[in-house]
């Protein structure tokens, strides 16, 4: 199932807080050595790598005089404000030894949702790898506020991956990967070393402990699994403390958690409607418009339309789900929240189109 990246094949390698940072707050100088030199030997063996690091806010805890991360946006923004330069100073002087340069690019959801600004996002990145250069990517945090966070890098990491074109996505961090039950409280619980992104064990994986200087967690990593796996991606979720975990990874070994992709990949636009494109809403439909979306292939018509959660514009994003409230589709909506609800149960004819066409609709049940 495991297979090696190619040469000259793209990377991403995501290495999250609590493997950067110190219990205390601040940088801790072997967790980010051990992140550059994994990163560094990927170029090295001629796979061109992107970093997606958190750490900001970790790195301006000590100068803020504070050890815990705060849980406020005022708090979270000041400590990033500091941390950021220090994180991206300290980066940069690693990777120097090496002669190799590094560029800091830093996104929010507001960016991506903007199909230009996404696609500027992209184009941006590209040059750098033509250059050399390794990108070094975060959220905002700086400036970002609480409705427009991504929230997690494991997230960012799977749309970055999108973005560049990689060929595998590598999520180092904290354990050895996935495991069928937590394993701080099951000393026989079995490491996974290979699932399908569509695998029921996934879904079961739905809490994880972000730890005190994190955002993310077990979830957050199955998220972005199985996004990248919508554009042929597969993820290996490895430990950031094995100092060969990357290479390994794209060397195709046995290593970490690997999650297979879909078999088929989504378009480019369609990628950003279903990661970049934010929920304004979402559309309830009933069991014949999920049949007609997802074995049919068809446009979703007012006529399969049961009800209307949340306040959204004519094209905006929104989420399709069943009666049941599991997700079957994302798109892009003909018409608002409120003209929506007049036209539910209504023939086509009656209100002028369908709902969401098909070219704006991308199934992921």
């Amino acid at each position: 199932m495991r297979s090696p990246v190619s040469q000259g094949g793209r990377v991403v390698v995501k290495v999250g807080s609590s493997s950067l940072a110190t219990p205390d707050g601040g940088l801790d100088p072997d967790g980010v050595a051990r992140a550059v030199a994994q990163v560094n030997g990927l170029w090295e063996s001629g796979r061109p790598t992107v970093l997606v690091s958190s750490g900001a806010v970790a790195a301006g805890l000590p100068a803020l005089g504070l050890t815990e991360r705060p849980p406020d946006i005022p708090g979270l923004q000041a400590a990033a404000a500091v941390g950021q330069g220090r994180l991206m100073e300290r980066y940069a002087a690693a990777f120097a030894e090496s002669d190799r340069v590094v560029g800091q690019v830093l996104l929010t959801k507001d960016v991506l949702a903007n199909r230009p600004q996404y696609l500027h996002a992209r184009e941006a990145l590209e040059r750098l790898l033509g250059y050399g250069v390794v990108p070094i990517v975060n959220e905002n945090d700086t400036v970002v506020v609480d409705e427009l966070r991504l929230g997690d890098n494991d997230r960012l990491a799977a749309i970055v991956s999108h973005l560049v074109g990689a060929e595998l996505l590598v999520i180092l961090t904290d354990t050895a990967g996935l495991y069928a039950s937590d394993p701080r409280l099951d000393d026989e619980a079995e490491l996974l070393s290979a699932v399908r992104h569509t695998d029921e064990i996934l879904d079961e994986l739905l809490h994880g402990d972000a730890g005190p200087l994190g955002s993310g967690g077990v979830a957050t990593k199955v998220a972005a699994a199985r996004m990248a796996a919508w554009s042929g991606i597969p993820t290996v979720i490895a430990p950031a403390a094995a100092a060969d975990a990357a290479m390994a990874a794209v060397d195709g070994e046995d290593v970490g958690t690997w999650v297979a992709p879909h078999h088929s990949k989504l378009s480019s636009r369609k990628l950003w409607i279903a990661f970049g494109l934010p929920a304004s809403g979402s559309v309830v439909v009933d069991d014949g418009a999920v049949s007609a979306l997802v074995s049919g292939g068809r446009s979703l018509l007012a006529v399969g339309v049961h009800s209307v959660r949340g306040s959204f514009d004519a094209w905006d994003g929104v989420e399709i789900e069943d009666r049941s409230g599991r997700l079957v589709a994302k798109g892009i909506v003909g018409m608002s929240s409120a003209d929506l609800s007049a036209a539910a149960g209504k023939h086509s004819s009656e209100i002028g189109g369908a709902v969401v066409h098909r070219d704006d609709l991308v199934v992921l049940a």
